[in-house]
């Protein structure tokens, strides 16, 4: 047998993309090897250059296009190129939806052995305007000519990029984070350097409740003691009044997660709040909240259109958070029990539901792979299962507890198509795929997020 021709790295070879890949990259084959390259796009002839070379896979950088995509257009972002944030602003909205079905797509024929092309793979569900959207941005502080910036890392490296202005982030949470990163250069207050493990400050993550005009404002230190820190709160407060709520949390840690484990309220309210239709719901600083608000409706009718309830079930609600989903559902609902590892989430979830008079709804902190099956011992069984886990996807001991309680109906709410797809072969053994409906919370990016209807065979 012929033995494939290795790809060296610099070597430039011709490449038609093929299809876009789960990180929103062009795809092509060149000599049988699968070739990943940013920025190409599906139906293009490019010259690429080989960057780095793995056993499976090559990836690499556009030298030329020979032929462009339709599709193809000038991203509108300054920084678009340099920043890790968006990977899709250079194809048009309409085509982005078309190729986050895709994406869909190649993690079930990646990860399952579901026959797709019998499957009810719905259109994506779009935003009439796919810009400033994101109610919530988590910005890292570092230091550029000679003063602090806030921004974003380059993609794969830790090279910060200065961005004064998202253009896909709600224009209030623009405004607070630049006003605060001022506040911070004005009284030198020390930036963390990951290199050096000096300095105090981080992040500044801030979240805007786009209905009530509300903010709220967590500085993540690496250490306990803020310098200056009564004078930050009052410059906040004077410059900011839209600013209800400020934070600190700790974290010490050499890590890329942004959170530590001890928050501390350093100003105003505890929460801020934020409306979805007729539902008010208070968001505490580390609490779970969907960051397009617009599309989150969208998508909480798409699981309440799936649950098609008929007022006499009952509902576990798995990663419940703050309680939206099954506040969203409760109407329709005998009870809902909801679960969160996030005692806090669970609080927030108490006060929401006793905030709308909704009785029917219980909440519990703990894993639902402890809970649900304690709940069956007591002769509870849920009619329908909801979750909508990280983008790890279900714990596995959850996914066997689904398989024994064999509720009707289980309604999976997905940010990540490869774990949902993984998890989909495992539940294929008690459950078939009724409609996959695609729905993109997060336009001008790769992310895709899905509602599955899964019903017991």
């Amino acid at each position: 047998m012929q033995k494939q021709a290795a790809i060296k790295v610099k070597q430039q070879f011709p490449l038609i993309i093929k299809r876009l890949g789960i990180n929103g990259e062009g795809v092509g084959y060149f000599k049988k090897t699968v070739v990943f390259v940013p920025g190409a796009l599906p139906g293009e002839e490019v010259v690429a250059e080989a960057k780095r070379v793995h056993p499976k896979y090559v990836e690499a950088v556009v030298k030329k296009v020979r032929k462009r995509s339709p599709h193809r257009v000038k991203p509108p972002c300054p920084v678009y190129e340099q920043c890790g944030g968006c990977q899709l602003q250079h194809l048009t909205y309409k085509q982005q939806l078309v190729e986050k079905r895709d994406i869909v797509i190649q993690a079930l024929e990646r990860h399952t052995n579901l026959k797709i092309d019998e499957l009810d793979i719905r259109g994506t569900i779009g935003m009439d305007n796919p810009w400033l959207y994101r109610n919530k941005s988590q910005f890292q502080l570092g230091e550029g000519h000679g003063k602090i910036i806030s921004g974003l890392y380059s993609l794969n490296s830790h090279r910060l990029i200065n961005v004064p202005e998202c253009i896909v982030q709600h224009p209030l949470t623009n405004k607070v984070t630049q006003v605060v990163t001022q506040i911070l250069n004005d009284f030198h207050i020390p930036v963390y350097n990951e290199k050096t493990g000096k300095g105090i400050v981080r992040t500044i993550v801030t979240r805007v409740g786009i209905q009530t005009g509300q903010a709220q404002v967590v500085m993540i230190t690496a250490k306990k003691e803020l310098p200056r820190k009564d004078t930050i709160l009052a410059e906040i407060k004077k410059r900011l009044p839209e600013v209800v709520s400020v934070a600190q949390n700790i974290n010490a840690k050499k890590t890329p997660i942004i959170f530590g484990d001890e928050t501390i309220h350093l100003s105003g309210k505890e929460i801020i709040e934020e409306r979805l239709e007729e539902f008010t719901y208070e968001l505490s600083a580390r609490a779970f909240f969907q960051l397009n608000p617009i599309l989150t409706v969208k998508l909480y009718n798409e699981v309440k259109k799936a649950a098609a309830l008929t007022g006499k079930e009952k509902i576990a609600d798995a990663y419940c958070g703050v309680g939206t989903i099954g506040l969203w559902l409760a109407d329709g609902a005998s009870e809902i029990r909801g679960m969160d590892i996030i005692p806090e989430a669970i609080e927030d979830a108490k006060k929401n539901a006793a905030a709308h008079n909704i009785p029917n709804a219980h909440y519990y902190a703990g894993k639902a792979e402890v809970l649900l099956p304690k709940w069956l011992d007591e002769g509870w069984r849920p009619d329908v299962v909801i979750v909508d886990p990280p983008r790890s996807g279900c714990d596995e001991a959850l996914l066997r507890t689904i398989l024994k309680v064999k509720p009707k109906k289980f309604i999976y709410v997905s940010c990540n198509p490869s774990t949902l797809a993984k998890d989909l072969q495992m539940l294929s053994k008690a459950y078939e795929v009724a409609y996959m409906q695609p729905v993109d919370m997060f336009p001008q990016t790769a992310h895709v997020e899905c509602c599955v209807l899964l019903v017991k065979k």
